[in-house]
């Protein structure tokens, strides 16, 4: 498996003129661009917009209620490249459960429409989406401490106002546990970010104890 969206308006006579060209097109070169414009990805092709949109629909139809309630989240789509389905063109939709603290990958047949693979494993942690660094940033401008040091930051380094966390510059890693002691440990078995914040300036706000536990929806502070 792998670890993996123009119009131009044109009036008057311009409708007429391009109209007008079409029609000159003979019926080979009519077909050959029909047939460019129809051509269906590759299977080594990176997934279309409207085929992660397929697969993200058919991936989430079994958590639906699990997903609105924010309980599962879908972490990303990819293209799937296991060699097994080489004559297929298939999709990996990776979705976390924060619940459980499971991850589940269920695998789309693309034209067939239907997922034709389910894996479900506990303690395996895929690097963070994107979605989950803006949920990390706002537990943390949620907290009473490192919210309003945040701010402050935000404010010295030329940004004004801090108004969300989607002003932020963002990276997240995985946290791995590593004989910390106190409520870190927690992060044993939760799904953990260790982030880092870019302010305005291009300074770097200080995070190093900090780490977000997205399954408690809580920040613990290293212990050193």
């Amino acid at each position: 498996m792998g670890r993996r969206l123009m119009v131009m308006t044109i009036a008057g006579a311009g409708v007429a003129v391009v109209a007008g060209a079409a029609l000159f097109l003979s019926g080979e070169q009519g077909s050959q661009a029909a047939r460019s414009t129809l051509r269906l990805p590759a299977l080594e092709d990176p997934l279309t917009g409207q085929e992660v949109a397929q697969a993200t629909t058919i991936a989430s139809a079994g958590s639906r209620s699990h997903l609105a309630a924010g309980r599962i989240k879908l972490l990303y789509v990819e293209r799937d490249d296991d060699k097994d389905s080489s004559d297929r063109r298939r999709a990996d939709a990776y979705l976390y459960d924060y619940g459980s603290d499971r991850l589940i990958v269920r695998t789309v047949d693309l034209g067939r429409g239907e997922v034709v693979r389910e894996t479900v494993a506990r303690g395996v942690q895929p690097p963070p989406s994107k979605e989950e660094e803006t949920a990390a940033a706002g537990l943390l401008l949620s907290h009473p401490g490192y919210g309003k040091v945040a701010r402050d930051a935000y404010a010295r380094a030329g940004g004004g106002p801090l108004r969300s966390a989607v002003d932020l510059g963002l990276r997240g890693l995985i946290f791995t546990p590593s004989g910390e002691s106190g409520p870190a440990r927690e992060c044993e078995v939760h799904r953990c970010l260790r982030l880092f914040v870019r302010l305005p300036d291009s300074t770097w706000l200080d995070t190093s104890r900090m780490v977000v536990d997205l399954s408690a929806k809580k920040i613990h502070t290293l212990e050193w």
